[in-house]
């Protein structure tokens, strides 16, 4: 039995900007709440397959999809290759309608079948289907107001280390981030859960240099032995939005580049909560900037010694 339901949301935007917005998929994880990461397995120019992983019902998955593209009738339909159990069949289409020039009628439409039709698998994908689109469209709508919004909210940043030894010994200490409290003086403790190889759900526990702790959870996506993607679904009070990536890449004189990679999307009604009543968003941009830059350059540190020590 297929199902098919249909998911709405009116947005003050022109429409084809959010068609660009839907059609990128590199920046879905900065638009759509429940996606990790997304890349290209082909692209053509109408039609690509795309490898997407994220979160349904708080459990990680991963889908590749074929998608073709209708620029001019403002449609992107989807298709999933191979659908993750429960789930046997699972397909779609983005429908984007003008209804005048700033204001636009965007519309979800999935269908899907549950593995041997059964009826609790069914209820498991309305229940991901419903709370994804909604969140989804919510998301894309918040977006695009933040896109013609103060731009100042979003930070950007990388830091890099090169180091004397290879890509997977660096990409090894990053991935075992069980090991973290053993290994990092600022993760106070820390548990990595990986029930799909690569596909892991990362808590920790982490201090800031004045010595306050935070609590994060991550989704992170593991290509060895060369990137490591994330996104945080648990976030500090000062955080909208924050993903990022670890990368490492062989210079091939038998050094590696390793980076660290944030995008963050600042709350501004808790800057002066957390930072005091004087703060204002740039204070809080250079706060963020150096909190994570010294955990992440602390994690550099550690990894290059690491993999020095097994040249």
């Amino acid at each position: 039995m297929t199902r098919e339901v249909e998911h709405t949301i009116t947005i003050g935007a022109p429409a084809a900007d959010i068609y660009e917005l839907i059609a990128e998929v590199e920046n879905w994880p900065q638009i759509f709440p429940p996606t990790v990461y997304v890349d290209h397995v082909e692209r053509g120019e109408r039609e690509e397959r795309i490898r997407i992983w994220a979160t349904a019902n708080g459990a990680a998955k991963n889908w590749t999809s074929r998608r073709s593209l209708d620029p001019e009738g403002l449609r992107i339909t989807f298709r999933q290759e191979v659908s993750t159990p429960p789930v046997a069949a699972m397909g779609g289409t983005w429908a984007i309608e003008p209804l005048g020039e700033r204001e636009t009628l965007v519309r979800l439409l999935h269908d899907y079948r549950a593995v041997d039709n059964d009826p609790e698998h069914l209820a498991w994908i309305d229940r991901a289907v419903d709370d994804n689109s909604r969140s989804e469209l919510a998301a894309l709508k918040a977006n695009v107001e933040l896109l013609t919004g103060p731009q100042e909210l979003t930070l950007s940043f990388e830091d890099s280390v090169s180091l004397d030894g290879s890509a997977k010994d660096a990409y090894d200490f990053i991935n075992e981030a069980q090991l973290w409290q053993q290994r990092l003086p600022h993760v106070a403790s820390v548990e990595l859960r990986e029930d799909e190889p690569g596909l892991q759900v990362l808590r920790m526990d982490t201090r800031t240099k004045d010595g306050a702790q935070h609590t994060t959870e991550s989704v992170r996506v593991c290509f060895p032995h060369h990137k490591i993607a994330y996104k945080q679904t648990t976030l500090p009070a000062l955080m909208k939005l924050h993903t990022g990536y670890w990368q490492l890449t062989e210079n091939g004189n038998g050094t590696t580049t390793a980076t660290s990679q944030h995008t963050v999307v600042l709350n501004p009604e808790n800057i002066t909560k957390i930072l005091g009543s004087d703060a204002d968003v740039a204070q809080a941009r250079t706060f963020l900037r150096n909190a994570l830059g010294n955990n992440s350059r602390a994690t550099l540190g550690q990894a290059k010694e690491y993999a020095e020590a097994r040249r």
